[in-house]
């Protein structure tokens, strides 16, 4: 799993999930890990690790309403609940504090400020292994925490499990995709800065009541 020279045994490990497909995906995949390798006709080089994972949502408070239902019905699936961690003095105070700069690609202090450092505090200084939702498809690592006693293991990289993959494990848990991505691409915030046009149109649409809130905020 890793190379750290450290007590398995001692360690948590806890699957951060953000509400949309890859991280819901990746916790279905954890649950049952040898079953859907099989399933999915990945190869198996030696049977899973068991580990008693814990599930963690890092809550800005400025999520769709979708997603807080769809973290439910994950929570039935799973047999556990997932743990609600969020900075209480929310994104307007983060706002202010930022000088009034609304958060970028090269500024991602909402992430930062509203997920990662909530992660960071209920993990204190444990020695955690935190399981990333990154397929093996994509390119990249994600943004993960840097500090030294929380190790990021990536299963999906692992496993070569890549996106047509994900749907299938959603579809065929009955979980199914959120139902935010009839019209939406990502999980997070509904005036992510990441939204394409066509979201807005649908925030508008499916949400007036946020929409208009997000106009005049």
């Amino acid at each position: 799993m890793s190379n750290n020279n450290v007590t398995k045994t001692k360690a948590r490990h806890i699957v951060n999930i953000s509400g949309g497909k890859d991280s819901s995906a990746l916790a279905i995949y954890l649950s049952k890990r040898d079953f859907w390798r099989k399933q999915l006709g990945k190869p198996v080089k030696e049977p899973a690790e068991k580990i008693d994972a814990e599930y963690v949502f890092c809550d800005t408070k400025e999520e769709l309403p979708e997603t807080y239902d769809y973290l439910k019905s994950l929570e039935a699936y799973l047999g556990k609940p997932i743990v609600r961690l969020a900075d209480d003095r929310g994104f307007k105070h983060w706002l202010q504090v930022y000088g009034n700069y609304l958060p970028a690609p090269n500024m991602r202090w909402c992430t930062r400020q509203l997920k990662l450092k909530p992660f960071e505090e209920y993990v204190g200084d444990d020695l955690v292994y935190s399981y990333v939702g990154i397929r093996g498809d994509e390119p990249r690592d994600g943004y993960i925490s840097k500090k030294s006693n929380i190790v990021p293991i990536f299963p999906f990289k692992e496993d070569g499990i890549v996106r047509e993959d994900v749907i299938r494990i959603l579809n065929e848990s009955g979980a199914g995709l959120p139902s935010y991505y009839e019209w939406r691409t990502r999980s997070g915030c509904y005036f992510c800065f990441f939204q394409r046009k066509s979201e807005w149109v649908g925030l508008l649409e499916r949400h007036l009541k946020i929409f208009r809130v997000t106009l005049t905020a």
